[in-house]
């Protein structure tokens, strides 16, 4: 491996560039004479090895004369994934735990080992299996994985799935969020440890993490479920709810916010803060009292399930909620500052491409609804889904592979330039889908789509800076005003000119409140009539770390002009006050551009 090392070494104090080409040429030619497999080196493992002997053997390290600049230059090579952490921060993906679901959708998996609508292939569903569902190892476990393919792990978004938040014990809930800020706030050889500690506890109550024995264990209860013999919460009440070793375990599973209000304070400066935390939930759960709860958990972000805005499909596909409880929950969530992430389906049980384009234009178009986000994936069969018996008779088909590309590709072109589409397809292994896309680069295909079609893309995703370099001379600040139901919106971004296009390398949401709406809501939301409400502000680029520079947009001073922007245009409508919804980890950050903490936001006056 040090041999390998020391030919990309040598190429770059030459000066030379290395691509994936190049480096995949290296790596042949070292293992062309090595008979044995086995001992064929592979690019996966230069970061982890550089890692290791830069850590544990520093003399070897110093005899490579390594400066910074080189090192920058080199990690660019070794490093595995880079779009991982292009979007400027880690994201870590953690699971909770199997729990009875409100509700039994049509469409929607019933994997009695998971949360609903989850399977145990999905890669972020394993990692959490073998954990126990423990946020603290979960963690840690992608912790490990991000450092060893040489991504930098100091500016930590946390994204929490599994059941609906809100049907979990409210002391569940806090614990989760505790253990997930102590995994980053424990140095590294404490949380060792600390792990270890963790899983014997698991293994002393009785739980089981293998894969296999946890299969065989709900074997029963699966076929029961899949049959119609039985629901998904009753399977995973008699799994988990009567399990004795689940029981035990949950009497430790509880916390107060006193002690996770400890941890956060311990993460504001901590080598691995959270800037971000997401949670999700029903649109017809959301209310004034749980997002006061959810914000004091420090969460940011709230990814709800819409799935569509057509009553008669919502009723068919037996999905609660409708269109007016979508509207009520997005301007509530909104008010309180938090990004809106909204989930929609295609090809739903009675729905058309027509009809799903259509439910896309309103979800992007109308002012009731507007979200910051979307997740748009086509439906998928999964045995033991009461729409196996709708596939069966003939009334529901998958679409067929050009149908969807081309309404994905319609949808794309219609979404507003505030809007990302973050995830066009789930995890769900091919071996579950029993009718459907089974096409893992399916945005690939879309966007090859788009980029025939010669038309122009508002979409963020298709026009971040991604890995690319960023010269702060050739930024362009621009404001887009839109408005929705409850506020008027205004979308600040940093763009340059990149391969014929606009990129954008930064953006800020600002909301300014209707005062209507305030007033009608005064007993409920958290902010006074005159506050305006920064609810998010993110630069694209290659990742830095904390007091470090970077060569793509970070740490340029992109976020502070955005922030002083915005306070200008707030200050110009009328407001004396401005908020933001601050992440834990960047606290630190806002009070420097003159915010002071008041309540659940940062604040600064006008």
């Amino acid at each position: 491996m040090e041999a390998l090392l020391l030919d990309i070494l040598a190429l770059l104090k030459q000066g030379e560039s290395i691509d994936a080409p190049r480096l995949a040429a290296l790596v042949r030619a070292r293992n062309e004479n090595v008979a044995d497999v086995s001992k064929h080196l592979a690019k996966k493992r230069l970061f982890p090895f550089y890692l290791r002997v830069k850590t544990e053997d520093p003399a070897r390290w110093s005899s490579w004369k390594i400066d910074a600049d080189l090192e920058k230059r080199l990690l660019a090579v070794i490093q595995m994934k880079p779009r991982r952490t292009a979007s400027g921060v880690a994201t870590i993906t953690v699971i909770t735990k199997p729990w009875p679901c409100g509700s039994d959708c049509l469409y929607c998996p019933n994997d009695v080992r998971m949360p609903k609508s989850y399977l145990s292939d999905e890669p972020a569903c394993q990692r959490a299996e073998r954990n126990f569902f423990d946020p603290y190892l979960q963690v840690l476990s992608r912790l490990h994985a991000l450092r060893e393919m040489g991504h930098p792990t100091d500016k930590i978004e946390l994204i929490v799935l599994g059941g609906t938040w809100c049907d979990y014990p409210e002391g569940y809930r806090i614990w989760f969020i505790r253990e997930l800020f102590r995994a980053l706030n424990d140095p590294l050889e404490q949380s060792a440890d600390e792990a270890k500690r963790i899983r014997e506890r698991y293994r002393s109550c009785g739980v089981e993490s293998d894969a296999g024995t946890l299969a065989q264990n709900a074997k029963t209860e699966q076929e029961r479920v899949t049959e119609g013999e039985a629901t998904y919460n009753q399977a995973v009440s008699r799994l988990y709810g009567q399990h004795v070793g689940w029981r035990r375990i949950s009497t430790v599973q509880t916390a107060a916010f006193a002690e996770l209000e400890s941890q956060h304070r311990l993460n504001e400066c901590a080598k691995r803060r959270v800037v971000g935390l997401v949670i999700e939930t029903r649109p017809e759960n959301v209310t004034a009292g749980r997002l006061t709860h959810i914000r004091r958990l420090g969460c940011t972000k709230i990814q709800m399930g819409i799935q569509s805005l057509d009553k008669a499909i919502l009723h068919d596909n037996n999905r609660a909620g409708d269109p007016e409880s979508v509207a009520r929950a997005f301007a509530l969530a909104r008010a309180f500052g938090f990004k809106i992430h909204a989930h929609m389906m295609a090809n739903l049980y009675g729905a058309s491409p027509e009809s799903d384009l259509a439910d896309y234009r309103r979800l992007t178009g109308e002012a009731a609804y507007r979200p910051d986000e979307v997740k748009l994936y086509p439906c998928a069969l999964v045995d033991g889904t009461g729409l196996v018996r709708h596939f069966a008779d003939g009334t529901w088909r998958p679409y067929e592979e050009d149908e969807l590309i081309e309404l994905l590709t319609r949808c794309v072109l219609t979404t507003p330039p505030f809007i990302r589409i973050s995830r066009m397809i789930r995890d769900i292994s091919a071996r579950d889908i029993m009718a459907g896309n089974r096409k893992t680069n399916l945005r690939q295909l879309v966007e090859a789509a788009v980029a025939r079609s010669e038309k122009p893309v508002g979409e963020i995703r298709y026009r971040e800076l991604s890995t690319r370099n960023a010269a702060p001379e050739t930024l362009e600040l621009s404001v887009l005003p839109y408005r929705t139901a409850n506020a008027d919106e205004h979308f600040l971004q940093w763009t340059m000119e990149s391969d014929g296009s606009r990129k954008i390398a930064g953006f800020l949401r600002l909301s300014l409140p209707h005062a209507a709406f305030v007033c009608a809501h005064r007993d409920e939301l958290p902010a006074p009539l005159g506050d305006a409400m920064i609810r998010e502000v993110h630069v694209y680029g290659k990742m830095a770390q904390l007091h470090d520079t970077s060569t793509g947009a970070q740490h340029l001073g992109l976020g502070r002009r955005l922030v002083e922007e915005a306070c200008t245009i707030a200050r110009n409508a009328g407001y004396h006050r401005i908020n933001v919804i601050s992440a834990v980890g960047t606290r630190a950050y806002y009070r420097n551009l003159g915010f002071t903490d008041c309540g659940l936001y940062q604040s600064r006056k006008l």
